[in-house]
């Protein structure tokens, strides 16, 4: 009978190279996923995840090498079982977090195969690269990749934030609400997550939440007011960027996500980062007030308060509600004229494309469009976006025709940054495509 450490030894060696053989197993997306090619992500985000994972995969591999040589080394036989068994579990542990990795990268890149869906979430990812975008070159726009999910919100895995198990996020992941398919709503959801990476790409919380803490200096229910705006800066400055890239589209989303039993809608929690739903929808209708100057969002908030009215709140609730309002005004204009160091002394309001975006001009946009539906197709993703949402917002579009025309647009854009992929590769110009997919 072997001696218990050359049994530990042997039984370890064997769990080790049982590794190696799931390891190998763990294949490149490209060898096992099935997508048209319209639907598949963009190069750059496809070469970005398969550099990550692979890099992972190779770590582990040369340490589950490096673990066997010291097993079978002197070092490794004079060992104890306990001290084989420690090394070996930092081993499963790494290996379960390379899983992990993969996993997170395939739930996203599978739907790629799914019918339709597939295509839209490929002209999901050319919108949310053109909301990053902003005029000036101020940050290098990481590749994207957007997926739906269960539940009525959306969310963002940040590029170039951790990953489980460690490593860094070489692209930006959506999530975006199953529900939300295929509607001008969609824009809200996608565009809010975008705003986060781009606020993060800028700096924005960090520079806004020096600001706010210095208005912090009263006393009573001001400074709460400020403490707060402080508290829920990163999700306002997400939705002051949705305002800014979509207009009223924005707003009109945000109410079908925050439309919930009225409890809900009134609740204030010190553990949200989010403002409490009924004072977030009013503060974008003020956003957008100070961005696109118009009747509609006194409207859009007379409306909100028909849907929720403050009647039968206690006196708290209501004093905090009266003083935030109170605040709204001078807090947007603070958002809208700040200057931080990354925008080379340009505000907020600058660098984003208010003039194309005002609601007058979006309903000429979309008049002008109807006559030549053609000309929708070559404006930005995020103006198209904007200029429908501004047509539900005027009652000029029907839900179906809403539908139907975001459907068609996410697969021609999808098809066109193929096929101007494809012509790059190939060494020719950028190919055209004149006219959308239609049913």
């Amino acid at each position: 009978m072997m001696a218990a450490g050359s049994v530990a030894g042997w039984m370890q060696g064997q769990e080790a190279r049982a590794l190696l053989t799931r390891l190998a197993r763990v294949k490149p997306f490209a060898l096992h996923e099935t997508m048209v090619p319209a639907a598949a992500p963009a190069p750059a985000t496809q070469v970005a995840v398969e550099q990550c994972l692979a890099r992972g995969r190779r770590v582990l591999h040369d340490q589950v090498h490096r673990y066997l040589r010291w097993l079978q080394g002197p070092e490794g036989r004079r060992a104890s079982p306990a001290e084989m068994q420690r090394r070996f579990t930092f081993l499963r542990l790494r290996f379960n977090s390379v899983l992990s990795q993969f996993d997170l990268f395939a739930d996203v890149i599978t739907q790629r195969s799914e019918h339709e869906t597939g295509v839209w979430l490929s002209g999901l990812d050319v919108v949310a690269a053109d909301a990053l975008r902003l005029p000036g070159g101020y940050f290098e726009i990481p590749p994207v990749l957007c997926y739906l999910d269960r539940g009525h919100g959306a969310a963002i895995r940040r590029a170039r934030t951790r990953l489980p198990g460690g490593g860094e996020n070489p692209v930006a992941i959506i999530r975006v609400p199953r529900e939300r398919m295929v509607g001008s709503g969609i824009a809200s959801s996608l565009v809010h997550e975008v705003g986060h990476q781009g606020v993060a790409l800028l700096g924005l919380v960090d520079s806004i939440r020096l600001l706010l803490q210095g208005l912090q200096k009263g006393s009573g229910e001001d400074r709460i007011a400020w403490q707060l705006w402080e508290r829920w800066i990163s999700e306002i400055l997400a939705d002051f960027w949705s305002v800014a890239k979509v207009g009223v589209a924005s707003t009109l989303g945000l109410i079908g996500v925050v439309s919930l039993p009225r409890p809900f809608v009134f609740r204030v929690s010190l553990d949200d980062p989010h403002p409490m739903p009924w004072i977030r929808v009013k503060l974008s209708c003020v956003m957008g007030q100070a961005l696109y100057p118009h009747t509609q969002w006194e409207r859009l908030a007379r409306l909100w308060e028909s849907f929720y009215p403050t009647t039968g709140l206690d006196e708290e609730t209501r004093r905090l509600i009266a003083t935030l309002e109170e605040g709204m005004p001078g807090f947007v204009g603070l958002l809208v004229h700040h200057r931080p160091k990354a925008l080379r002394g340009r505000s907020l309001m600058e660098v984003m494309s208010v003039t194309e975006r005002q609601p007058d001009r979006l309903t000429a946009y979309y008049q002008a469009w109807r006559a030549s539906p053609a000309r929708i197709q070559a404006a930005s993703p995020s103006l198209a976006f904007a200029v429908i949402g501004q047509a539900r917002a005027n009652g000029e579009i029907s839900p179906e025709e809403e539908s139907r025309t975001i459907a068609q647009l996410l697969t021609h854009w999808a098809l066109r940054s193929t096929l101007d992929t494809s012509a790059i590769c190939a060494g020719r110009s950028k190919m055209p495509v004149t006219t959308a997919y239609t049913n």
